[in-house]
């Protein structure tokens, strides 16, 4: 059924019956993308329709920026919704645009150059939850406990994939009233899809049709579109079972989750000006090369515990090197923009101070790096002084001491892989425990040290792994069926396996 002008007044009519019914507050997640845009677009339209004096209740813009979103889109999004926040102030509307944001300390850089997270693949998700839904069920929970209900308005069509379709079927019948469903995730929220019948061309026919209410210019959306090969956005998240953002034209730049980017190697084939983005591109292929990766990375598991399948260790975090490494790439490829890059971007951060200073903190008090490095990297690529104004400064032990521990470390144990982890991890304990009260747990703390680098390298800890299993199994007891089972390795990553 084609887009008329009966069909979207019937729909606005629809809207204004549903926002005066109650008292429970809406939101609308908003990406920045063609179907959001038009279901902000349907509701916007209906509230200005409304007398003043029945625009009671606020309506929530919800954008969800993950930090990492393609700066194209981010940049369309910032300024549409300070174009959102002026009209409706200057128009009395009851919308009020919302900024959401992953914790600092959980961000895709602090989990993948700070904790050494590998990067995000099918079988290994761990970016969505932290990125995306955490940051909205935070919000929605808290609106939930002001008013004990909310209303969630999203763009989503059953004809966007058949997966979709069945989810959003099977939630019909479960309605509790006419047109709302429940978010199976989240209690006390109710679902309102305006456009769930609706077509891609539907979408289009609409944003031409009707003139963008707060001043932006859709036609200018169908540009971005048409920049790329993929006519697919990423919608607001609230569940896991949604399906990954991988292959959409509106998603991050480092999205690891396809094999490439084609969305934005379209942007920069299309538009010389979007040249200046040629090295996120490169950079997100480099960390999320999978040929070579299992060896920039421990051959332990984030806790320092072994584990595995089919005779080969399971490998965990990042090693320090490449770590290092790629925090000096990303703070290059940052200043390069600020410097040469377009105007609008000149103030671009690809990675942001708080994010900074919790991946210096995780170096230091969680992994025992005490050479500190970060403040020199940082240094070094911007050229100006890293500030930490919290920071505790560690005088007894720094850099200097760390190349000469690392020096002896080689010269003493040259066949000692962990020796010098082990060396600056006791170190590092015994230096933080210094005082009386500091010193409860030490015991613990390094014989924990010692049980996960006593291993002399890989070979070592996989023979370890191999007879403690094959004891195991010798006296009845419960070892790993799959590690005795020598048959080829398809994947390291169980399904959503944390850590």
């Amino acid at each position: 059924m084609a887009i008329t002008k009966e069909r979207i007044d019937g729909l606005i009519v629809t809207i204004q019956n549903l926002y005066l019914a109650d008292d429970i507050p809406w939101m609308i997640g908003y990406s920045g993308g063609k179907d959001s845009t038009a279901a902000v677009q349907l509701v916007w339209m209906a509230m200005e329709k409304l007398p003043v004096e029945e625009r009671n209740k606020p309506i929530h813009i919800m954008n969800t920026d993950t930090l990492v979103e393609s700066p194209v889109v981010s940049k369309w999004v910032e300024k549409s919704l300070e174009h959102m926040r002026i009209e409706a102030d200057k128009k009395k509307l009851p919308f009020v645009p919302e900024r959401l944001i992953p914790d600092y300390n959980n961000t895709f850089w602090v989990n993948l150059i700070g904790r050494g997270y590998p990067y995000p693949r099918m079988k290994y998700r761990w970016c969505t939850d932290r990125l995306k839904i955490q940051p909205v069920n935070n919000f929605i929970k808290n609106k939930i406990a002001e008013h004990g209900e909310v209303i969630l308005v999203l763009g989503t069509r059953k004809q966007e994939s058949s997966r979709r379709n069945r989810t959003m079927t099977n939630l019909e019948k479960k309605r509790v009233r006419e047109l709302l469903s429940p978010n199976p995730t989240l209690a006390n929220e109710l679902v309102f899809s305006p456009m769930e019948d609706w077509t891609d061309d539907d979408v289009w026919a609409f944003l031409m049709q009707y003139k963008n209410p707060w001043g932006y210019s859709n036609m200018d959306l169908m540009t971005m579109y048409r920049g790329a090969t993929a006519d697919n956005e990423c919608p607001l998240q609230v569940d896991k079972s949604a399906p990954s953002c991988g292959k959409s034209r509106f998603g991050c730049w480092v999205c690891t989750m396809v094999e490439k980017d084609k969305s934005m190697e379209a942007m920069i084939a299309n538009d010389q000006e979007k040249e200046w983005m040629t090295p996120l591109l490169e950079f997100r292929n480099e960390f999320g090369n999978e040929d070579g990766d299992r060896e920039r990375r421990s051959f332990r598991r984030m806790k320092g515990n072994l584990q595995g399948n089919y005779g080969k260790l399971f490998h965990g975090p990042y090693k320090k090197k490449f770590r290092e490494q790629w925090l000096e790439r990303l703070l290059s490829i940052q200043k390069d923009i600020n410097e040469n890059g377009p105007e609008e971007f000149r103030e671009l951060e690809l990675i942001r101070m708080p994010e900074l200073m919790a991946i210096r903190r995780i170096w230091v008090n969680d992994k025992h790096e005490f050479d500190d490095a970060l403040p020199r990297i940082y240094e070094r690529i911007m050229r100006k002084q890293f500030e930490d104004p919290e920071w505790i400064h560690n005088e007894n032990f720094e850099y200097e001491e760390w190349e000469i521990l690392q020096r002896v470390c080689q010269e003493m144990y040259p066949d000692e892989k962990l020796a010098f982890e082990m060396m600056y991890t006791l170190i590092d304990l015994e230096n933080k425990a210094s005082g009386v009260n500091q010193r409860k747990g030490i015991l613990v703390d390094i014989n924990n040290t010692i049980s996960k680098t006593f291993y002399k390298d890989e070979e070592d800890a996989t023979q370890f792994y191999s007879d403690m299993m094959s004891r195991k199994k010798e006296h009845g007891g419960k070892y790993n069926e799959k590690f005795l089972d020598y048959q080829p390795l398809d994947s390291e990553f169980e399904d959503d396996e944390e850590e």
